[in-house]
């Protein structure tokens, strides 16, 4: 007896349900080309279905029939330039601001979305000089404004987002006590300007409420996967954005000063008390407007930014391992060691997350794919040492907030580096599909925040304010 929908007795063919979720996955990507407006791509997958119906009824099965049909559409990017030269005029209308200029509602959306953004940018510059109502000074005040600066821009982004998103009552209820619950986390221990809790919750605070974030961007469907890919990939275009406005403020700054001070005033009080925190606070904001208003503009510099600085870590991280090997030194687990190899670890978590969202689902396993495995693989292998070195350092001296944290975030990253290698290879031998490493990704953010939490909450008391 023949299995169903098997012509041939063989393995099942996939159901329509499975079929769809290839459609959806190629309309995703589809969409997200600046050259292809709704309307081209729409036409593309009227061909793309129509090319599926009539391998599906020469007898091919559905996945290999939609697999045969995209070959025959051909490679999106050959598709863009096509479009590209005959709809130049496009890729200038992406570049203007208020955008939507032959498209009334388009410009309306855009004009309100411009407005919105301008008041959350205000409000977070109020909100970075409140303080100073009682008596604190953005110098002076270090330890309080270190934990607390991103309570004065992030609920303000988070705010535009929803507004955009038209988030429902009860997410914002969750955001607002989950910002609250950050205040509570920054003001509510008392610790020394020297202590290691202050600088844990300092960098760890952010974190948690960046993911409060996440939850306002993909307030519209809070399980996809999809959704949460596009978080990923808008906090790397939102990072871009930010270090474009800080390198030009920072220019625009240093002109001010030299020809104020030219004609005998001096405006370094005005840039350190008003124009630097003011201007990092709404440019943050900002830069998450960009984002949304131009998704498709900097979206192209993803690929771009993965193929160059995957190549040079890979070969940092194995130059690294090889100097170990031959010089069989320990790896220092001191503070200033421990925050490095942290970031080291972070930024290619980064670039394995950035290149995934960047990449077509649909292509096949390349040279480059077997590059970034080994990429995770070396950084699998350091933080194994220095997992090691902190295992050993805290059996032997004793445990500190700064060691635990380190320890705890090395496991974290351990678990996802593991399971990212193995679902690499396997795709790479053509064994695991693609989008099974995406929903590991995905899926394992909430492990970041919850763990981001837990440091900025319990750390401070379980370590005695240290």
């Amino acid at each position: 007896m023949t299995a169903p929908g098997s012509p041939d007795g063989g393995t099942p063919s996939p159901g329509p349900d499975a079929l769809e979720d290839q459609f959806a996955q190629w309309r995703h990507y589809v969409r997200r080309r600046p050259e292809l407006q709704r309307a081209d791509a729409e036409e593309l997958e009227d061909h793309l279905r129509g090319s599926v119906d009539e391998l599906i009824a020469a007898g091919l099965r559905p996945d290999e029939a939609f697999l045969v049909a995209v070959k025959r559409l051909g490679g999106l990017d050959e598709l863009s330039r096509e479009f590209a030269r005959e709809h130049s005029e496009r890729l200038w209308k992406q570049l203007v601001l208020t955008g939507g200029a032959d498209d009334p509602e388009t410009g309306n959306r855009s004009r309100r979305d411009l407005i919105a953004m301008i008041v959350c940018a205000v409000g977070a510059a109020v909100s970075v000089k409140l303080p100073e109502l009682f008596g604190l000074g953005f110098q002076q005040d270090g330890a309080f404004y270190a934990p607390n600066f991103a309570l004065f821009t992030l609920p303000w982004l988070a705010a535009y987002l929803a507004w955009r998103r038209r988030a429902g009552r009860a997410l914002i209820g969750v955001m607002v006590a989950l910002f609250a619950l950050g205040a509570v986390a920054a003001n509510a221990y008392s610790l020394a300007e020297d202590s290691q809790s202050l600088v844990l919750t300092t960098i760890h605070l952010p974190i948690a409420l960046w993911f409060v974030v996440g939850l306002a961007y993909v307030s519209d469907d809070l399980r996809s996967s999809r959704r949460r890919m596009d978080f990923i990939r808008f906090t790397g275009e939102c990072f871009v954005y930010f270090v474009l406005i800080a390198l030009g403020g920072g220019v625009l700054t240093a002109f001010t000063v030299g020809t104020f001070q030219a004609i005998g005033i001096d405006p370094e009080g005005f840039v350190s008390e008003w124009l630097l925190p003011c201007g990092v606070v709404a440019a943050v904001v900002v830069a998450g407007w960009l984002v949304e208003a131009k998704q498709s503009v900097v979206e192209n510099i993803a690929p771009v930014l993965t193929r160059l600085f995957t190549p040079l870590f890979t070969a940092a991280l194995l130059a690294f391992l090889v100097a170990i090997v031959w010089t069989t030194a320990g790896i220092n687990v001191e503070r200033e060691a421990l925050i490095l190899f942290d970031l080291l670890l972070v930024v290619v978590l980064g670039l394995l997350l950035y290149s995934i969202s960047a990449r077509d689902p649909l292509a096949p396993p390349g040279l480059f794919d077997r590059l970034q495995l080994a990429l995770v693989v070396s950084a699998l292998i350091i933080d194994v040492l220095v997992l090691w070195a902190i295992t050993e350092r805290i059996t032997e001296y004793g445990t500190t907030p700064n060691k635990a944290a380190a320890l705890g975030e090395n496991v974290i990253l351990l678990a996802n580096l593991a399971w990212s290698a193995w679902l690499m290879l396997g795709f790479i031998r053509r064994r695991t599909p693609f989008a099974a490493l995406e929903r590991w990704q995905t899926g394992y953010l909430p492990v970041y925040a919850g763990w981001a939490w837990v440091v900025v909450l319990l750390f401070p008391p379980l370590f005695s304010y240290l």
